[in-house]
Formats: structure tokens, sequence, C-alpha cells
């Protein structure tokens, strides 16, 4: 439980928000110096995605270039689907990365609808609007009661066959606190009652491959 291990909840949003203001806005910058695993990840994500679109009758989305639209945080998270989705919304609490990512994205940038500075905590998706709901690297930034709220706006934001996919560092168990970045890690078992307590279920879960020894474990679990 987050509750255990932030002593004060104002201070541990404002001082990753901080955190992030000082951390140069690139891929190595967003990866904490990892930046090199970019390409793994990203290859990884796609063909998870992958099986949730509908090929010649499989799978439980459809290819919608016209209309469908992610909710995702960062250039590196648009990136995993890029190709397979029209319209793009990006949410990151750090100005600097927004920007950012419209000069990286380059053409692709076309097709991101709106940017959306604000943490997590804050926002609410628009509803039955994603298709696909991406939240990569940033669940450690909520407390359990913020994060199992948001899921359930999420939930809400959803179009018909709509899925969340959260992609994230897991500890091995219980919650650990990074006072460096003010973040938690939290265990699988812990992510999987805060993911229940939304309301959600559990489609399928993956674990990232090929990634250093030294790392998080990195996890893809895809909810509805």
């Amino acid at each position: 439980m987050t509750s255990e291990v932030i002593e004060d909840e104002k201070q541990f949003y404002s001082k990753a928000k901080t955190y992030w203001k000082e951390v140069p806005p690139t891929v190595d910058g967003m990866l904490g110096g990892y930046g090199h695993i970019s390409s793994i990840d990203i290859s990884s994500s796609r063909k998870f995605l992958q099986r949730f679109l509908r090929v010649g009758g499989s799978g439980v989305l459809s290819r919608s270039e016209d209309a469908a639209r992610l909710g995702c945080r960062g250039a590196t998270s648009y990136a995993h689907c890029r190709g397979a989705f029209g319209l793009v919304d990006m949410v990151d609490v750090t100005e600097d990365f927004l920007v950012k990512a419209k000069t990286y994205l380059g053409e692709e940038g076309k097709r991101v609808r709106n940017y959306f500075c604000c943490g997590l905590q804050d926002f609410s998706p628009e509803p039955d609007s994603y298709d696909v709901i991406w939240i990569q690297w940033v669940i450690g930034h909520l407390t359990d009661q913020h994060l199992a709220a948001f899921l359930r706006r999420c939930k809400q934001g959803l179009r018909p066959n709509g899925i969340i996919v959260i992609k994230d560092n897991m500890a091995q168990e219980g919650v650990v606190l990074d006072d460096v970045d003010s973040s938690v890690c939290r265990g699988l078992e812990v992510v999987h009652g805060i993911i229940r307590s939304a309301g959600l279920s559990l489609l399928a879960q993956e674990r990232q491959e090929n990634l250093p020894d030294e790392i998080y474990h990195v996890y893809s679990l895809a909810l509805r």
C-alpha cells in the first residue's frame, strides 16, 4: 500500500513534478539513462498491441485510421502505436516533454489531436472516446487511491471493445519507494488488486524480454 511508504501526499506529487522539470526532454532522459532499450520496448509493445487488433474477424479492436484515438504518456509511448491509430491524445505532467514531442514526432505529430499538460491524478478522459489508453512508466507517480480512480475514469473513456494497457516496472513484492524521483514501484499482486478495485479485468499479461538484468522487471497488462 502506498499509504505505508508515502508520508506526505502533497509533497510526493510536488517533488516528482520538480524532478521531471530538471530531466532533459530526451528519450534517454525519460528512460533514466536507458535510452538504448527504447527500440526493444517499442518493438515488443507493438507486438503486444497487435494481438488486440482485428484481423480477419479475430481480435477485439478494429483498425480505424479515421476515428481511433489513443491516450498515452510521452512521445516514446506514442511510437508503440504509430500506424495503428488515426488520432492520438498525449498526456504528461512536464510541459517541456510535450513541446519536445512535437519535434520528436515530426510528420507523425499531425496525428496528435491534443496535448494535455497535467498529472494523471487530475486527468479525465472524455467518455466513450478511446480505443486504447496506453499508460507507460507513470503509474508509480500515483497513490493507490488516485491510480484506482484514474483507471475508473479510463474505463469510462473507452469505446466499445476498447482496452487499457499498463506497461510499467514491477517490484518483486509489496511497494518500494524511490525517493529520488518521488515514485513507487509496486509488485504485480498489488497492481492486480488495484485493477480489480477499479472494476477492470485482466485480459493479458506479458513480461518484457531482453532488458538489462539490473533494472526492474517490466510487464504489459491489457485491461477492460
